[in-house]
């Protein structure tokens, strides 16, 4: 059992794919770890053990350094879901001891895992969330039939509307979805994440052929996009925006199913479409309608100090959100780009 950082070993994304693990996500590898350690200077700890030479367990764990909310690890930050690599729950418990005197050596006010419950052996999530995956299918015409009929209909008015897809992982998307992004956030009353942390996204994932921005144009104008990352037969849906003055071209939706069209024709068999809160019903019935196989995804959080779970609140609203809601665009950017390192 030792610490490692993943980004001192070019074959970790080689170890991390023959180790096989049915819970191996984009996440686990390297490109994302460049991104946090690049956009925020976290530092990449990854508790692992290795038997006959290969990789057997992993716990990726990123500190993070703060004077506003404290020194902690987090496995793994902006993560939808990043559940430890380990055969079994006598194996995780060997992990998670190595971990706790990790962490109070370094000082470390919690630890933070995104997944991992059936590791947990029935503790209580510090927080819960809806998680949704689509198992993609070669027969195009199959998979559009199991959609449901309003989802069907919203891709039909878009490609009646003259709404076209474009799928790229130039620099040049990436600018263009994080306008909408800016948009977007402000509108649900959250910060924008730095500019800065979607170059490193198209530095590391994009321009290394790990993930993609599909973009609906109508005329000139971008009205929707959303932002994937790949890894083998699996990708994620990561980001999405769109423009409410277009809202009723019902781009987001010409935007998944061009997306799937692709990553279906390029070998990808699972297309996880990442958390949902449980207060935001909108969006897990869009989920839904694409004929998602939903789960519950459980968030821990260990109190080093109380030597116990915690639970914690769901961040996605509350006062701030009115606050952020209100300020101006440039104002909120300013902000996020300031408080996100602290976040994590």
């Amino acid at each position: 059992m030792q610490w490692t950082n993943p980004l001192e070993h070019s074959d970790w994304d080689l170890q991390i794919a023959e180790q096989n693990h049915p819970a191996h996500s984009f996440f686990h590898g390297a490109a994302w770890a460049n991104v946090l350690a690049e956009t925020y200077g976290y530092k990449p700890l990854y508790l692992v053990s290795h038997e006959a030479g290969a990789l057997r367990s992993v716990l990726p764990f990123m500190e993070v350094q703060s004077a506003l909310t404290g020194k902690r690890a987090v496995a793994l930050p902006f993560t939808d879901t990043c559940d430890p690599l380990c055969a079994d729950r006598t194996g995780f418990k060997e992990l998670f001891r190595n971990a706790l005197e990790l962490a109070r050596a370094r000082g470390w006010k919690y630890m933070e895992f995104h997944g991992g419950q059936k590791l947990l052996n029935g503790t209580p999530p510090s927080h819960s969330f809806y998680g949704h995956t689509v198992n993609l299918s070669s027969d195009e015409n199959e998979f559009f039939g199991q959609l449901k009929s309003p989802v069907r209909r919203a891709i039909r008015k878009a490609e009646k509307s003259g709404v076209r897809v474009e799928i790229s992982a130039e620099a040049e998307a990436v600018r263009n979805f994080y306008g909408m992004h800016c948009k977007a956030r402000k509108k649900h009353g959250l910060p924008p994440q730095p500019y800065s942390f979607f170059r490193s996204i198209h530095k590391h994932i994009l321009a290394k052929d790990r993930g993609v921005v599909a973009l609906a144009w109508w005329k000139k104008t971008p009205v929707a996009g959303a932002v994937f990352f790949h890894a083998g037969s699996d990708a994620i849906y990561k980001f999405g925006a769109s423009d409410d003055a277009h809202q009723h071209l019902r781009g987001n939706n010409l935007v998944f199913w061009e997306a799937i069209r692709w990553f279906s024709q390029r070998g990808v068999k699972k297309l996880d479409l990442g958390r949902t809160s449980a207060h935001n019903e909108g969006l897990r019935r869009f989920k839904l309608g694409w004929n998602a196989e939903e789960k519950s995804v459980g968030y821990f959080r260990f109190s080093v100090p109380q030597e116990a779970f915690v639970s914690t609140k769901d961040q996605t609203s509350g006062w701030h959100t009115y606050a952020f809601n209100v300020l101006p665009l440039f104002a909120s950017r300013m902000i996020g780009k300031i408080l996100y390192r602290h976040w994590a």
